[in-house]
């Protein structure tokens, strides 16, 4: 059987932690960024986690992380 191939985009989007979850960077922080609210700015620049519902589907994408 030939060795999976991780995809290289999932891989740039994703670290795993200490604990095996998957760390990623959290969405709508690129541009319209005038009617956001400070604060809600500062919230998106914290990490978020993949779901516990789609980890299952990211351990495929990502065979050796």
């Amino acid at each position: 059987m030939p060795k999976m191939k991780t995809k290289r985009a999932a891989a740039k989007r994703f670290k795993l932690t200490g604990t095996g979850k998957l760390k990623r960077a959290k969405a709508f922080k690129s541009h319209i960024l005038t009617k956001k609210s400070t604060k809600t700015k500062r919230n998106l620049r914290k990490t978020g986690y993949v779901s516990v519902t789609q980890e299952k589907t990211m351990k495929k994408l990502l065979p050796y992380l």
